[in-house]
Parts: C-alpha cells; structure tokens; sequence
C-alpha cells in the first residue's frame, strides 16, 4: 500500500492512495496521522491495507478525491528520529579519494550514520529556500529511506528487517562548502545538513514486488537536474550495508521509537574505471552533484560541474518494471530565503 500526509498541521493529515497514485482517501477512523498510525502499527497496518484495496478496486466512497503530489507534505512532516547512513562505500571513497585520503579498512565493515535534523522535514514539491548559492556548495543527494515502528535495543539484523514499517525516497540536501569546516571540528554534520525532503508517498514492501530483497531496493534511482537525466544508478547494487544492517548499527545501544527514519547514504554504484562514468558516456551517472565533481578533480586536477544555483531544478523518481512511478517524485527548485 501506498500513503501520504496531505499539508495540515504540523504533523500533516493521512490519506491511502491507490497504486497508479491518482486517488486518495483519509482514514480518520484508523488514524489521523501518520505518525498515530506507526504508534499502533499492529493495528493500523491490516486497516489500511484493507483500505488501499479498497481504494484500488475503485471505490468511489466519501472521501475520496484526486492525488497532487504538490499538496503533500514528507510523509512524516516531522519526525521523532532521522538518521542518515553511508551505506554505498563507492561514494564514500570518491569523496575520500578526490581529497587524496585512504579510506580506512572499517568503512567496509562498520556502517556510518548521523543524526540529521527531523524537525522540519519536506514535501517533495517544496522549494529548497537558502540564503547563500555561491559559497554554500548547494548539492542533492538522492537515496532510499525506511520507516521503522518500534525496534527494541540490541535487534538482529535478522529480526531488524521485521521492523521495516515504509520506504520512500530521500533528497537529503548537502552543503558542500560548510562540510568540511564543520566535520574538522570533530563534532558532526549540523548547519552543513539543512531540511530534507522526501517522496509524495511512503510504501509498504511488499508494494515493491520483486524489487524488494527483504533489504535492498532493487531499482534505479532516477534523477533530473534542470529537466536533464542525471543519473540512474541502481539502488540494490553496491549497498555494501542494507537496511536491516543500518537498523540493527543504530539500535545497538538505544531502542528506535516508531517512526524512525532510517536513509541509506546516496545511491551509488561503481562503474567505467571503477568510480563513475555520467549518463552521456554510457554509464549510469549519479545520484549527487559531488561524485561528478570528485570525478573531474581525480581525472582533470578541479572540478567544472557547478553546485546548484537559484532556480535550478531537481527531480528525483523511481519506476517499477512497468515503468511505473513507485514512489512519486521529488521535484524542487532552489530558491533564495530572504531572511526570518
């Protein structure tokens, strides 16, 4: 099944929506919210379910009406926990490498993860309102997301994938140029990791058919920038951790509340020498503005691919094999914040 929050509140008002995303319903009478819903999973889940079929058959009861994208919040517009991870190491090399560092040996076998701000989270059609385009590196980083319901401290990976409430997209904007002053303190990602935005809808596994390994998404990850095919790297090739991975690292030593976010890093896949080869050379390209300038700086000494500037476009999509949008898309504009 497929769900969203329509923009209402903080906290957004929860609709069903049918497979082909044209229709919605809200289900008051299961959950108002979605982040209600998660609480009482167990419960809430076979209703929901019983509605999207419902909804599918053609239901034209009370309530229903059309789906816009543009009217949607993140499915969760706020979230209790949102934490990203690395889990393609290929992209975490090149960022490495393009620096001239090794990439140390644990990389491979211990999976990174930050706490990044929930609080403010966007819906896919949302601008992207920042004060600076020049010094500030605005970059996208498409990836995949899962929402967890309560996960319970020191999990398994085996029984993490059970926790796997949802999956959506993620455009998990970056600063490029506040990153690296930030991380040489030694403290973490915080004014470099602005808001991020997510999918119009969130969808239950077995929406993904034999897209779904029970940890991986198994699709490309398609992304635009300024109506120009940008990249299409798979998804479920070179995840070196998956998400039941992800989920037991960050449950080690706390429980994960229902509603947790959990991303995978962005999507990367190796290819050409090894690295990366754009769409206009035979590869699949990228799912961030960063590999394709750490190419450049490895191959030619500095990069020549701009940061995203005001007005610049940003669209980010998944298809089934039937070419099917699965989650919606993401599709934004940065614009200039003029300020509080």
């Amino acid at each position: 099944m497929k769900l969203a929050s329509l923009k209402d509140g903080r906290d957004g008002r929860l609709v069903v929506v049918s497979r082909d995303l044209s229709r919605c319903v809200p289900v008051p009478t299961v959950a108002t919210t979605l982040q209600a819903a998660l609480d009482d999973w167990a419960r809430a889940a076979p209703l929901l379910a019983a509605a999207a079929l419902a909804l599918d058959a053609g239901d034209q009861g009370a309530g229903v009406m059309p789906f816009d994208p543009a009217a949607c919040a993140a499915p969760l517009p706020r979230a209790y926990q949102w934490a990203d991870g690395s889990a393609y190491v290929n992209h975490v090399e090149l960022v490495r490498r393009a620096r001239g560092a090794e990439l140390p040996e644990s990389f491979w076998h211990d999976p990174l993860l930050y706490q990044g701000g929930s609080d403010t989270l966007l819906g896919p059609c949302d601008p992207i309102r920042l004060a600076d385009d020049q010094g500030w590196g605005i970059d996208f980083e498409g990836e995949i997301a899962v929402i967890t319901d309560d996960v319970p401290m020191g999990v398994s990976e085996t029984a993490a994938a059970g926790h796997i409430a949802l999956l959506m997209l993620v455009n998990d904007v970056s600063l490029r140029g506040l990153i690296p002053g930030e991380l040489a303190k030694g403290f973490g990602f915080f004014q470099s990791k602005p808001s991020s935005a997510f999918s119009p809808v969130a969808v239950t596994p077995d929406d993904l058919g034999d897209a779904w390994d029970g940890g991986r998404v198994h699709r490309p990850l398609l992304s635009f920038v300024n109506g120009e095919p940008f990249g299409r790297p798979d998804a479920g090739r070179d995840m070196t951790f998956d998400f039941p991975r992800l989920i037991a690292h960050a449950a080690r030593t706390r429980p994960l509340g229902a509603g947790t976010i959990i991303g995978s890093g962005t999507v990367s896949n190796k290819q050409g020498t090894g690295h990366g080869s754009a769409i206009a050379d035979g590869g699949v390209g990228y799912a961030c503005l960063a590999e394709v300038r750490m190419i450049e700086t490895i191959r030619d000494g500095q990069p020549t691919t701009p940061f995203l500037r005001f007005g610049d476009r940003v669209r980010l999509e998944m298809e089934d094999a039937e070419g099917r949008s699965i989650f919606g898309a993401i599709d934004q504009t940065v614009t200039r914040y003029p300020g509080p």
